[in-house]
């Protein structure tokens, strides 16, 4: 029986509660009716640790703590980092004590969040690191693991990106669909600010003479320029003289992020750094 518990909350209460749902639905598809492996073993009160096998920036730390205390609520966790703090391979993330049952039906949950999360996080703050001379932010996208936007969001925090929407309900965001059902571009911006004054309003471009109608517009927070060339960028930030701010966004990797940062841009937004992951290497490991 998985036991909802709240010994330790690192963030907000609103996000833990999303976090214990999010931890709960998790372990219920792992364990089923019953670890059956596990339930070979006799129980006994034992030590392990969670390792780095490899350098990261760790994110995740209460989603783990949350899948073991599920479990069994009397296993004692002692973690010697935050989240958002870089860690060397070899180093000690986590020191546990408690059922050996509980730890080893718990260890492989807690190390998905933990390792996808620390992907995330260290692959924000690798891109973060690239653009750091410039006054450019990275933006993450709505590309991320369905049922786990709020983690991968909060990861990308941890790396020092910055989130974009959460989802449809919190910015009007106007692609090239929307924009051909509602015949241009300027019917579709008139209508967003017409039934959502209080929300942001963002346009997507594919050419400059679609950006060059959007600076004829008002209530337009940005523009998000969409697979444009670095020349059609620079002249898009020299056409818009300060005026709206600038998302670059299409085909953005480590190989092209810092000669688009030096654009002017003021926003970079990469959807791989929550789509394209690989999870850190981290062990969990009897004493």
């Amino acid at each position: 029986m998985l036991v909802k518990n709240q010994h330790v909350l690192f963030v907000n209460s609103l996000m833990s509660k999303k976090i214990i749902d999010t931890v709960i639905l998790a372990l219920d598809e792992d364990i089923g009716t019953g670890d059956v492996s596990t339930s070979l073993l006799n129980d006994k009160i034992i030590s392990a640790q969670i390792i780095a096998r490899e350098s990261a920036v760790i994110c995740g730390i209460e989603y783990a703590h949350i899948a073991f205390l599920s479990i069994n609520k009397n296993i004692q966790l002692q973690w010697h980092l935050n989240d958002g703090d870089s860690v060397q391979q070899n180093q000690v993330l986590c020191n546990l004590s408690g059922s050996v049952k509980g730890i080893i039906s718990a260890e492989r949950v807690a190390l998905n969040f933990l390792q996808m999360l620390s992907s995330v996080a260290t692959q924000t703050k690798y891109l973060v690191d690239k653009i750091a001379h410039t006054d450019v932010q990275l933006l993450d996208t709505r590309k991320t693991i369905p049922g786990l936007r709020l983690a991968q969001k909060y990861a990308v925090e941890c790396g020092g990106g910055v989130n974009h929407r959460m989802g449809l309900y919190d910015c009007v965001m106007l692609k090239e669909n929307h924009i051909i059902a509602s015949g241009s571009i300027k019917n579709a911006a008139c209508i967003a600010n017409s039934k959502y004054p209080d929300l942001p309003v963002i346009i997507e471009v594919e050419k400059i003479t679609q950006f060059t109608e959007v600076l004829s517009l008002t209530g337009i927070t940005r523009v998000l320029c969409d697979n444009f060339s670095i020349d059609d960028l620079t002249q898009a930030v020299r056409l818009a003289k300060g005026k709206i701010l600038i998302e670059a966004s299409g085909n953005i990797d480590k190989n092209t992020i810092i000669e688009v940062a030096q654009t002017g841009v003021n926003y970079i937004s990469i959807g791989a750094i929550t789509k394209n992951i690989t999870a850190i290497d981290l062990s969990l490991r009897l004493s």
